[in-house]
């Protein structure tokens, strides 16, 4: 299957699905931090290259919820932010799977289909991620541990927070890869 991972520039989903035998590429207009296909610039510029998965982590500093007490100050933002949601999620893909933490997408586009949390997926901490999907099954959860932290909500202000607080989580990533992988 060939899988494009948009706005990764992690490398992480884009790992697990060549890990399961797929061809995959991210695409971020930041470098990859790990070495793989990747393809640095806009996702417009591939879209329509024959894909049939794509998995895409649109930022969401303009629409997520955590950032509400600021969402007078960038309409204008969040409009761009919604129409680059539209678009993916629009794109002539087959198989869509958008995520995003609770955010605005759930009002001004449609509720997700599907809200996961890292602790079903093998590690022990929330992090509330939506799943818009188009063409897919809601995925299954594969290890579900205890242990509850937020670790996530409760980083300090850093130079890279945004950066670790955008990452999939491994075990996340490897449930796409084995469960969406097989379709």
């Amino acid at each position: 299957m060939k899988i494009l991972i948009a706005c990764e520039y992690s490398g992480k989903v884009r790992d697990a699905f060549l890990n399961a035998g797929h061809d995959a590429m991210s695409c971020d207009l930041l470098p990859t931090d790990v070495p793989g296909p990747h393809y640095q610039g806009d996702v417009k510029d591939i879209i329509g290259d024959g894909w049939d998965l794509m998995i895409a982590h649109p930022p969401c500093t303009h629409l997520s919820v955590s950032g509400a007490r600021w969402f007078k100050e960038k309409q204008e933002e969040q409009i761009q932010a919604l129409e680059f949601v539209r678009l993916l999620l629009n794109a002539p893909i087959p198989k869509i799977a958008l995520e995003n933490p609770i955010s605005i997408i759930s009002s001004k586009i449609r509720k997700p289909d599907q809200i996961i949390q890292p602790w079903q997926f093998g590690h022990g901490e929330t992090k509330a991620t939506c799943l818009w999907l188009k063409n897919l099954p809601k995925l299954i959860p594969t290890n579900i541990v205890e242990g509850r932290d937020a670790r996530i909500h409760k980083l300090p202000p850093s130079a890279n927070r945004w950066k670790i607080r955008s990452e999939t989580y491994q075990g996340i990533a490897d449930a796409m890869a084995k469960q969406w992988g097989s379709l």
